[in-house]
């Protein structure tokens, strides 16, 4: 068999072999363990926690004056441990083997469970409350593990679909661990249920934890320090070093905080302003936790398996308008009379409600998915665990935050529940501004996404033929003034483009080219200064292994035909030789941004708005043989005849 073939045959096996799409993972030994372990834990955790929230409430083990604090102290004495032992797992995670860990951890969990037996068949609310803290610890120690095992299992076009599983799981888990709990703790034999239930469920975790893949310690001689507080300040120090890991912390936390906020108060939402009975607040609890498992999901079709953080702002933007007109709809229902869920559901109304709590979920999930995946991609494997850790701190912090805003506000200060969630959706506006005012990168991304998914229909050809690493140069084809828009949204790796100043400087797209590091250049006989600091630029970023790219016709083409390559590229590759990448856009002449009949002239004929592009890539060129006329034919056979 010869080798063309042998390849062949080997490329047809692995594209067959290869999981179809983020489902697809869930036959994957590398991703499946974590999967149904961490669905298995989130599962039994709010099993345990609603099972005897609701016997606190109604069993009568607790005294009717004394419910309300039972129950608040029960939900915090399980969020408590992430304060007390966030920074120690971060460090453990990042120092060990982490199947290893975890297993351990679910051997904890086992130990917890027939501990939780007991305490239900004691019924003692001490102990009840001491299984909920443990239940929390262990918690604690799995979330950096399950968060750092992913980059290191997965490959980069997968991150984003397995944290979006992750997400949907965990949600999905936590629904149907809420809706067994209270079935659960509504039967007669509650105490032979739960107990049951809870050990089953810690003993299924366990054994799927065995097939995690073994996964090597990032940072195996690091020190653990015991101190919590120093330990704080450490981890803030190390995820401040990017800022949009930084800013990313923030927004996944402000997104706990919103959906904490929301979830706690859909039971009194129903109850006072629906007028819906118990069942309604199953329902609207489904709607919106199912809602935010399908957003998560959409990401991975939405980000063309990349880390596309261009989706956080659709997500704050959609999660605003629909929490706005949460608040309208609700002031608009009629809540004379108490309904079940079927009656719910036929009254005025009912649909925009669970309508706009339907957009709010999905929006939640294209907002905190690409965060995730940012900070799992951006930080240094050796700190990734505790970085998460860091995280989980924020997020524990900013759900005590919104627990005890409610408490004041619809407590003390007499605000309506609906008052109280407009009051956060509007908040949201304003931490959404603030990230993107301080990471513009999310914006421009945004800007990027909204152009490749609206005006044009972009297809990708060959683009694992530009190198993943080091040093390249990209040369292209120049139709129109967004041309480095389409090959930011389709290139996986961040860009640099050389760029005439006239187009650098357009309104807008210059905020665009800004965050992308753009490096503007002008004719020598214009400006032989900034001619020179350019090419000082190119060789640096060239150095410093960044992916740059030019358009080396100088300018837009005017007829549709690809003009002579100018010599400067021949320049770039004389003083720093690196491999160059050609690649055409084809299908954009005639579009509205090209000179077909004028620039930016719609009165001479009509002009292509939804225009089918195919960004293409070819073979990398040595630098030694890579001249203007080789790399404009280059381009040109590229291109064919699709201007």
């Amino acid at each position: 068999m010869s080798d063309s073939s042998k390849t062949a045959d080997g490329a047809v096996r692995a594209e067959r072999d290869a999981p179809a799409g983020q489902f697809g993972l869930l036959r994957e030994r590398r991703f499946a363990g974590l999967f149904w372990t961490q669905f298995l834990g989130a599962f039994n955790d709010n099993l345990f926690k609603s099972a005897i929230t609701l016997v606190f409430v109604f069993s009568g083990l607790v005294a009717a004056d004394q419910t309300d604090i039972v129950v608040n102290l029960a939900a915090g004495l399980f969020i408590l441990p992430f304060f007390l032992f966030s920074t120690l797992s971060g460090q453990l995670a990042d120092k060990y083997e982490k199947s290893m860990l975890v297993r351990r951890i679910k051997i904890a969990e086992i130990l917890v469970a027939v501990f939780a037996v007991a305490a239900v068949l004691s019924e003692s609310v001490q102990l009840m409350l001491i299984v909920l803290f443990l239940l929390g610890a262990q918690s604690t120690f799995f979330g950096p593990l399950k968060f750092s095992i992913l980059p290191q299992q997965l490959k980069a076009t997968e991150l984003v679909g397995g944290n979006a599983m992750i997400e949907m799981g965990t949600f999905v888990s936590i629904l149907l661990g809420t809706v067994v709990g209270g079935i659960v703790a509504s039967a007669e034999q509650v105490s032979l249920l739960l107990s049951i239930g809870v050990v089953g469920v810690a003993l299924a975790g366990y054994f799927t934890s065995r097939s995690i893949p073994e996964t090597p310690a990032t940072a195996p001689t690091l020190a653990v320090d015991w101190n919590p507080l120093r330990q704080l300040k450490a981890l803030f120090v190390l995820a401040r070093r990017d800022r949009s890991v930084l800013l990313s912390v923030l927004g996944i936390s402000w997104f706990w905080l919103l959906g904490a906020g929301f979830l706690a108060q859909i039971p009194n939402l129903a109850k006072l302003h629906l007028s819906g009975s118990e069942s309604v607040v199953t329902l609207i609890l489904s709607v919106f936790t199912i809602a935010i498992a399908l957003g998560s999901l959409a990401c991975e079709k939405l980000s063309g398996d990349r880390v596309e953080i261009g989706l956080v702002p659709i997500g704050a933007a959609v999660l605003s308008l629909a929490g706005i007109d949460l608040y309208f709809a609700i002031s608009a229902f009629d809540a004379s009379e108490t309904r079940n869920w079927l009656g719910f559901l036929a009254a005025d109304g009912s649909f925009r409600v669970l309508f706009d709590l339907l957009l709010i979920g999905v929006a939640g999930g294209l907002f905190i998915v690409p965060l995730y995946a940012l900070i799992q991609s951006r930080t240094p494997a050796e700190s990734r665990a505790r970085i998460i850790a860091f995280n989980n701190i924020s997020n524990a912090v900013f759900m005590v935050g919104v627990a005890l805003l409610a408490a004041v506000l619809l407590g003390g200060a007499g605000m309506t529940i609906p008052d109280f969630l407009l009051m956060l959706t509007l908040m949201n506006v304003a931490v959404a501004w603030f990230i993107f005012y301080q990471v513009p990168e999310f914006a421009m991304r945004f800007l990027v996404w909204v152009l490749s998914h609206t005006m044009y229909r972009v297809t990708h050809e060959d683009l694992h033929k530009i190198p993943a690493e080091g040093g390249a140069l990209i040369v292209c084809n120049h139709v129109t003034y967004v041309d480095a828009l389409l090959l930011a949204g389709a290139v996986k790796r961040p860009i640099r483009f050389i760029m005439l100043k006239s187009i650098y400087d357009l309104p807008v797209l210059n905020f665009v080219f800004r965050t992308c590091r753009t490096i503007p250049i002008t004719g020598r006989s214009k400006d032989a200064a900034a001619y020179e600091q350019a090419f000082a630029e190119i060789r640096e970023g060239l150095a410093a292994g960044d992916l740059l790219c030019i358009f080396p016709e100088g300018a837009l083409t005017k007829d549709g035909e690809i003009a002579a390559f100018r010599t400067g590229v021949e320049r770039i590759l004389e003083e720093t030789p690196v491999p160059v990448v050609p690649m055409a856009l084809k299908g954009l002449w005639q579009s509205f941004f090209s000179h077909y009949q004028g620039a930016f002239n719609l009165f001479k004929g009509p002009k292509r708005i939804w225009s089918r592009v195919t960004v293409t890539a070819g073979e990398p060129v040595e630098p030694r043989v890579a001249t203007a006329e080789y790399l404009e034919r280059a381009v040109n056979d590229l291109r064919g005849a699709h201007a």
